[in-house]
């Protein structure tokens, strides 16, 4: 009746366990992770290119693409976000050219290029959310900076 192991029954608990998370998450959660997710694919890339892994090459800068177009550029909301979201969109425009071109033609610079273009975005990106420190908690030398000011 039932088997040990099913792939397509892990695929749709996967799948399920994906959407669910996606609803329990919030925004700033979700971009953080389409971030990463879009340098881990980068990096999976590279790695592939090395080892001459072809079609993994290929999937995992197909997967950094769609989640840079179909992930951030379209979530990006060009009316309120004003110049912001205007040069996001632009980086993200930028780095899915590059991508595609560093598939065609098998470039590890290229590759690289995108992955040290993105890291800085995810790193400000998840900075936004971390509190900031009260003069208590501050080293001591900006706790004297402080209160000399």
């Amino acid at each position: 009746m039932f088997s040990a192991h099913s792939p397509r029954a892990a695929n749709a608990y996967q799948r399920i366990n994906v959407e669910t998370s996606m609803h329990t998450i919030d925004q700033h959660q979700l971009v953080s992770l389409l971030l990463q997710g879009a340098i881990s694919a980068i990096a999976t890339a590279r790695g592939a290119l090395a080892r001459g892994d072809v079609l993994l090459k290929c999937n995992s800068v197909t997967k950094a693409i769609r989640i840079l177009d179909e992930g951030l550029n379209t979530a990006l909301d060009r009316e309120e976000g004003g110049e912001l979201a205007v040069n996001l969109g632009t980086l993200y425009d930028y780095c899915i050219r590059r991508l595609t071109l560093a598939n065609a033609r098998n470039d590890d610079a290229m590759l690289l290029e995108v992955q040290r273009l993105i890291e800085p975005v995810a790193q400000g990106w998840n900075e936004i959310r971390r509190p900031v420190a009260s003069v208590d908690e501050a080293p001591d030398s900006a706790r004297a900076a402080l209160q000399e000011a």
